[in-house]
């Protein structure tokens, strides 16, 4: 295949040397990426190995700047006047000051991908440096399996979490978890919904009370059942019209925990670019959540209500990052941005040696919510889990890597094995298939979003 004329006249000589290859087949310590910062003033495009975290805060220490990802229509612009979908690491493309990692020049051999056409340009390490000569060179990031993340060891969270304030704070932990974060209590709604999902002898009529009693949880609820996602026959008058004829008495209790505890921490003012934002991202893993589970075998198949409500919930602990670690939220916003690729608990353990899913499970914990959420919160970043409830914690992974492959921007992708699909009982081709069609009801989506961010 030939290469784009852009791409051929900024190797020049060099092409000679570069043969392709199908990217996914690319050794993945070869691959570079090249990142476009710009600091309000100028730009700066930096090129590292694919898989390398950026410490983005040493290299504006470095610099004496104050660089962050370039804003997405910006980035849009210099890809169309380049004419290509994905810029490959090539400083030419730009003509702009280009700052390559210290470690690109250990290789002995690079990998640059081509985005539109699923291929990698590999080329000899010495004709990169050929091609970057011009560049400076400088040591500005860690090597991503250097960060040991805890994704097995819940015993640990507590600890690993009263570390992250120590080292951010100058407070003495003596206190209770909640006590010391200054959280809210668990709000009286969701409390009220906890005792109603133990009580075996629960009507209608009980869930009805309690969301009567929140005026504004009562609107959300009935314009939910309202909206066109479900196609309601006739006009829903009321919460006992939302349960009784459109949603049911399962989907209204876990919607309104999700909901009720989703209010109970402000939304932050900051968050990272290139990402859907909390609310549309509950709603995606909530619908992807109930999907699976409704596609699994009836024999194995999970509570419905609950993988709904651990989807909606899955981000909790990001607005719990914003309240624990408020200076520090806004680096790991910046953070989070210029490595997109890189899973966010990897960024997070690196920046406050805690992730959002650890922060959020002890909290749940403490709340005593049901175990299946807790456990799925906290080991929705390992689909090799197999402890108690795993079912939970997979439907969240494999979700997410089915609406990552879609376009929904909910963080880093990663390869699903054949092996997650027979372990959970699902037809891959009808899994697929459902999500085409889930993704292309996005307005529908979005509405929902909207609904429960007011």
């Amino acid at each position: 295949m030939e290469l784009p004329v852009t791409v051929q006249q900024a190797l020049g000589d060099v092409a000679k040397g570069v043969s392709l290859r199908d990217a996914g087949q690319a050794s993945r310590h070869e691959l570079l990426r090249m990142v476009l910062l710009n600091d309000g003033q100028d730009n700066l495009q930096v090129i590292c190995c694919k898989e390398d975290l950026i410490d983005l805060e040493q290299l504006n220490k470095q610099l004496q700047r104050n660089y962050r990802l370039m804003k997405p229509r910006e980035q849009v612009r210099v890809r169309e006047r380049a004419g290509l979908r994905e810029l490959p690491a090539l400083p030419s493309l730009t003509g702009w000051p280009t700052l390559v990692d210290s470690r690109v020049d250990e290789l002995s051999c690079v990998a640059l991908e081509l985005g539109e056409q699923h291929l990698a340009m590999v080329m000899p390490a010495e004709d990169f440096r050929t091609l970057t000569q011009q560049a400076e060179r400088q040591s500005f990031v860690v090597a991503s399996e250097t960060i040991a993340v805890n994704l097995n060891d819940p015993g640990n969270d507590r600890s690993q979490l009263n570390f992250a304030i120590k080292k951010f704070t100058s407070l003495r932990i003596q206190q209770r978890l909640e006590d010391t974060l200054e959280l809210p209590p668990l709000p009286e709604t969701a409390q009220r919904i906890i005792h109603l999902r133990i009580n075996p002898n629960a009507v209608m009529g009980d869930l009805v009370d309690i969301v009567e009693s929140d005026p504004s949880l009562a609107a959300q609820i009935v314009s939910w059942a309202s909206s066109s996602f479900y196609a309601a026959a006739g006009q829903v008058r009321s919460v006992h019209d939302a349960i009784s004829r459109v949603l049911g008495f399962d989907m209204v209790m876990n919607l309104a925990m999700g909901l009720s505890l989703g209010r109970a921490l402000n939304q932050p003012q900051d968050h990272p670019d290139g990402y859907v934002d909390y609310w549309q991202q509950a709603i995606w893993q909530a619908q992807s959540a109930g999907i699976l589970a409704s596609m699994m075998p009836r024999s194995e198949r999970p509570l419905f209500g609950l993988a709904y409500l651990a989807g909606l919930l899955h981000n909790f602990g990001y607005l719990l990052l914003a309240q624990v670690f408020p200076p520090h939220f806004k680096l790991v916003c910046r953070s989070l941005e210029v490595n997109s690729a890189i899973d966010s608990s990897v960024t997070e353990h690196y920046l406050l040696g805690i992730t959002r899913e650890q922060i959020a499970a002890q909290l749940m914990e403490n709340w005593g919510m049901p175990d299946e959420v807790t456990l799925a919160i906290r080991y929705q970043k390992n689909c090799s889990y197999q402890g108690t409830h795993n079912v939970y914690a997979k439907l969240l992974w494999l979700g997410r890597q089915l609406l990552t492959a879609r376009g929904v921007a909910m963080g880093a992708s990663a390869t699903v094995e054949q092996k997650l699909y027979d372990e959970l009982g699902l037809n891959r081709e009808q899994v697929e298939e459902q999500f085409d069609e889930l993704v292309a009801s996005k307005d529908n989506v979005m509405a929902m979003a909207g609904m429960m961010s007011q």
